[in-house]
């Protein structure tokens, strides 16, 4: 079974701090953690750096990137045409159906450690007056500010309601319901906590808008620290275009497509990375030229090593990794695939990333995106970011870095799927040489929605997608108390003036 954790106030957080131990050889192949007295362990800079590298390890957690902050958000969201549970874990099962309890455990461990690491970010912020090389020191406070912006942003979206957009479903405040982006967020703590009694202080649930307000000073905060890609950096550690990715990220979020719109321009022209020549490499492939950012994992150390990770609860038995095929895609949608696209299915396993499985609960189609448990998981994707410009352009009548058109068919083409007709032809030089077709260049909002859903299946996108966009899920409405996880019932029962969320 899933393995366990030892909790406590998860708000206020543990006062020990988790290290990864360093590789002599390469920094981020992270051995087994142990865990250090902060009042000891970051008082030399050796000390912090190793601190930061844990809070990489720990990102790979099942809690966090490693399963749960991507595979929650795509239970959550599906319905009978995106995807379904066959596992045996009830905790899964229950987010699926939208019929979770106070104590379902997947809400537990992600609440808990999730908000660990946003300490152990805390806990470097804290110490960086040891580090005295300025290049270090501002990498490393870079690196943290990235990791508590990235975390608070997952908290948030997964355990209150949806920050409001224009498109939102929400009562009108003259009704006498909350202003929106007033309901109950998640607790920011931006102190460390290194005792006892700093651990057992009561936090009060920050609203949405001053989460999110947090989550943007982490990032822009990032941005300003973390190094160039293109000066040498290490492609493993977080540089500047992350930072600007995670606020492109954040700002479609928010429905600030202007702000959304700049940041992607900014890192599709700047960053260096480029599409892959097969969208099946960038899950197969390590540190590819289309990721800009991905959790490191390795035959040794994954978030599948105690039944839990991603490749476990998509694979079938392929390939001799006795996945246990817990999750089924539907075949309405495999369906919306066109032919020949290698997003969608394909007769031989490899050739397309929806395939009919094997093994345990063979004869169903599976995702082929999460195919191996020592693969890389990517985060942060230069696809996303031409979705992301091609639906602000198309939100704001513009065409900034490139018509919305070709931002979505590029991805199309390189997929090799049936392109929208008529086709924008470039020649070798990038030229268009079909510019007289009247008709060329045309696309709808829903025609670059239905591209993200198509492009990022299974990638932890689906709810918020849905969430920011007003689209219903299962019949409910993007506000439903059904589409929140619960407030962990050992927050709520220590009286950290935590109010549970509706429905629980």
């Amino acid at each position: 079974m899933k393995h366990t954790t030892l909790r406590r106030s998860a708000a206020s957080l543990a006062f020990l701090l988790t290290l990864g131990l360093m590789s002599c050889e390469k920094q981020l192949d992270i051995d087994p953690q142990q865990s250090v007295d902060a009042a000891t362990a970051l008082d030399t800079p050796e000390g912090v750096e190793s601190a930061i590298i844990g809070a990489y390890a720990r990102m790979d957690l099942p809690e966090s990137y490693g399963t749960n902050l991507l595979l929650l958000a795509d239970l959550f969201g599906s319905d009978a045409n995106y995807l379904t549970w066959q596992g045996t874990f009830q905790s899964y099962r229950e987010v699926t159906r939208k019929e979770m309890t106070s104590g379902n455990s997947e809400a537990d461990r992600t609440w808990s450690q999730n908000y660990q690491t946003i300490n152990l970010a805390n806990l470097v912020l804290d110490a960086t007056s040891v580090v005295k090389d300025d290049y270090q020191k501002n990498l490393i406070e870079g690196e943290a500010h990235m990791v508590r912006g990235m975390l608070y942003f997952e908290l948030v979206r997964l355990y209150a309601q949806p920050y409001q957009t224009k498109e939102g479903d929400f009562s009108n405040v003259a009704s006498g319901v909350p202003a929106p982006n007033s309901t109950p967020g998640v607790p920011l703590n931006l102190t460390p906590n290194k005792t006892e009694e700093q651990a057992s202080k009561r936090l009060a649930r920050a609203t949405v808008e001053e989460v999110y307000a947090q989550v943007l000073s982490d990032l822009t905060t990032a941005e300003t620290m973390l190094p160039d890609p293109n000066e040498g950096t290490d492609t493993r550690r977080f540089d500047l275009y992350d930072a600007k990715a995670m606020l492109a990220r954040v700002y479609l979020q928010m429905g600030r497509y202007e702000e959304a719109l700049a940041k992607a321009n900014e890192v599709i022209e700047g960053s260096g990375a480029i599409l892959n020549s097969s969208v099946i490499s960038t899950f197969t492939n390590k540190n590819s030229s289309e990721v800009l950012f991905e959790i490191q994992q390795n035959d040794q150390n994954n978030a599948g090593g105690s039944n839990d990770g991603l490749a476990t609860f998509y694979s079938s038995n392929i390939r001799g990794f006795g996945g246990r095929g817990d999750v089924r895609v539907s075949a309405p949608f495999a369906a919306k695939y066109e032919d020949g696209d290698q997003r969608g299915f394909a007769d031989q396993i490899g050739s397309g990333l929806i395939y009919v499985g094997d093994g345990s609960r063979a004869g169903v189609l599976r995702s082929y995106k999460w195919n191996t448990a020592s693969q890389n998981i990517p985060i942060l994707r230069l696809s996303e970011m031409y979705l992301i410009r091609a639906e602000a352009n198309v939100r704001l009548g513009t065409a900034v870095g490139e018509e919305p058109y070709w931002d979505v068919n590029r991805l199309r083409l390189r997929a090799q799927a049936d392109t929208l007709n008529p086709i924008k032809v470039r020649d070798a030089d990038g030229n268009i040489i079909n510019e007289n077709n009247p008709n060329y260049g045309t696309i709808t909002l829903a025609d670059v929605l239905n591209e993200r859903d198509l492009e990022l299946a299974f990638e932890g996108f689906r709810l918020h997608d849905y969430k920011r966009t007003g689209r219903s899920i299962g019949g409910l409405t993007v506000s439903s108390p059904r589409l929140v996880l619960p407030v962990p019932l050992y927050e709520t029962n220590l009286g950290n003036a935590l109010p549970q969320n509706e429905g629980y």
